[in-house]
């Protein structure tokens, strides 16, 4: 019944938040079409973690152009006529922007980013999932990714708190927020039920979950 309700469902959150794993089981779950980031494309997203300054633009352009084309696809098949669940929101690409970039390159991407977003269709829901910052480190970490290992805790502390001011302030969809602390969202089905459920019952438009 998920995707009766909403077409297109994006999950967002910082890095380590388990946006992926949770679209990848709602895909699954209702039979939708999956969409999701490919950071291991981008050339220079590992050379960004070891040297932030040097390489922030070109990582930055390029997630911009990859996304946007990827999104614009979408809206061009009827309006997303196949039920699509993603693991990214296009609005946040100028939220990484915004940290990682300085004044002079932040203006530039603004010029680039303002030339597409309009062709971008917003979804019918963002799940926003959150965690303690010492939660997601630790995630990363278990992950170990190479191209993350790198990333520091204090990046990840901004990550979060720029993610908290650019969903306190976003209006374009409904937003379910899911404290995820206390959830498996992935390997525990009760707790993926109850998610369902809570979806199911959103009639507000910025609505929350959590547990214990």
């Amino acid at each position: 019944m998920l995707l009766d309700k909403y077409r297109y469902v994006a999950v967002e959150g910082p890095i380590g938040v388990g946006k992926t794993s949770l679209a990848r089981r709602l895909a699954a779950h209702s039979g939708a079409n999956l969409l999701l980031e490919r950071p291991g494309e981008n050339p220079f997203l590992a050379r960004f973690y070891q040297d932030p300054v040097r390489h922030a633009l070109p990582t930055q352009l390029f997630f911009l152009f990859q996304r946007s084309n990827e999104v614009r696809e979408l809206a061009q098949m009827d309006m997303f006529s196949a039920n699509t669940v993603s693991d990214y929101l296009f609005d946040k690409d100028a939220l990484f922007a915004r940290i990682n970039l300085s004044d002079e390159e932040f203006a530039l991407y603004q010029n680039i980013y303002r030339s597409l977003a309009p062709q971008v269709t917003a979804p019918d829901l963002v799940i926003y999932l959150q965690a303690p910052v010492e939660t997601l480190v630790e995630r990363v970490r278990r992950r170990a990714l190479a191209y993350e290992r790198p990333i520091s805790d204090f990046y990840l502390l901004r990550l979060a708190q720029a993610y908290s001011d650019f969903f306190y302030h976003y209006a374009a969809a409904p937003v379910l927020v899911v404290n995820t602390e206390h959830l498996n969202l992935v390997d525990n089905d009760d707790d993926f039920a109850m998610l369902l459920q809570r979806i199911e019952e959103m009639r507000g438009q910025r609505e929350f979950f959590s547990k214990g």
